[in-house]
């Protein structure tokens, strides 16, 4: 015995949907002809005509299967209602761009924290620096720096000089003052190079040089200030600067002569001695002996001096 299959063919169903489509793109007239009760014959009526002018013949079966179709929504998609199960589906589908957004987000979140440990690990290790450079390299180089000083020290001035810098330098590592500290350690630096040198005060001589001269102060014009002019020789024969402050205009200048202000009687020595026979035989001022930080004078001197004459 021969089984009936009882489905409908497929290109039966495919021209039901194929009618259910034309209902839909002619829904103002499919709508006002199903509103009406018993109109159905007049739909499929048009429907027909439609077909045999496209030179389809279409049976009345599939016709009225189209009509039901239609009002039975078939062959209409419905998007699910909204819900739960509709957001993961729609979260899935787009699984693609979130996971791509949270990789970014990830890769913010990674740099950020990076930068973050860096900058907290830079500001540890600089603290880690400053606090070692207090408490230990510092104080050694204060150490070394008055130790130096100190082996080359022969007198009580020199002595309590590097002594004062020293305490200087200890003052500003307790209250935590590295830059002064750091000064402290350049001082006494200065003051060790200082001692090691050695060098004569010489009273200028020469056809075109003044070896003296004399000022008339403006605040007394009855008296006179008198100066030897003088140059720093190392032993060497190298003439030497020195920062010298001009006692009549209070500024410091950093110059190879100058003129030492001395009293009268020496002016006066000074210059018999070089009338005599035109040669200053005696033209040391001062000797700067090593381990000391002021020249020795040989002659009598006020104080003072002047930059320009």
């Amino acid at each position: 015995m021969t089984k009936t299959n009882s489905a409908p063919a497929l290109d039966e169903v495919m021209l039901a949907m194929d009618v259910v489509d034309t209902l839909r793109h002619h829904e103002d007239v499919a709508l006002r002809e199903l509103a009406q009760d018993g109109r159905d014959d007049v739909l499929k009526e048009r429907l027909r005509s439609l077909y045999e002018s496209q030179g389809l013949t279409v049976s009345d079966r599939i016709l009225e299967e189209g009509i039901k179709a239609l009002k039975e929504s078939r062959f209409t998609y419905e998007p699910t209602p909204a819900g739960f199960s509709r957001t993961l589906a729609g979260l899935w589908i787009k699984r693609g761009a979130i996971a791509a957004g949270i990789g970014v987000l990830v890769l913010l979140a990674f740099v950020w924290t990076g930068w973050s440990v860096w900058q907290q690990t830079s500001a540890e290790r600089a603290a880690e620096v400053a606090r070692v450079e207090l408490t230990v390299t510092l104080p050694e180089q204060v150490t070394a720096a008055a130790k130096a000083a100190i082996a080359e020290a022969n007198t009580d001035g020199a002595r309590k000089r590097i002594g004062q810098l020293q305490a200087d330098a200890t003052s500003a590592l307790a209250r935590s003052d590295a830059a002064a500290a750091k000064v402290a350690i350049a001082s006494l630096e200065t003051v060790r190079q200082e001692l090691v040198q050695t060098y004569d005060l010489r009273i200028v001589t020469g056809a075109n040089e003044r070896s003296g001269v004399f000022r008339v102060p403006d605040v007394n014009s009855g008296a006179r200030n008198y100066y030897l002019i003088v140059e720093a020789v190392a032993a060497n024969g190298a003439l030497l600067s020195f920062p010298i402050l001009n006692e009549e205009t209070n500024k410091t200048e950093i110059v190879k002569k100058w003129g030492v202000r001395v009293p009268e009687a020496t002016y006066n020595a000074v210059r018999d001695d070089k009338m005599d026979d035109g040669i200053l035989q005696n033209n040391i001022l001062a000797s700067k002996p090593r381990g000391a930080l002021d020249p020795v004078y040989s002659m009598r001197v006020s104080g003072g001096a002047i930059t320009e004459w």
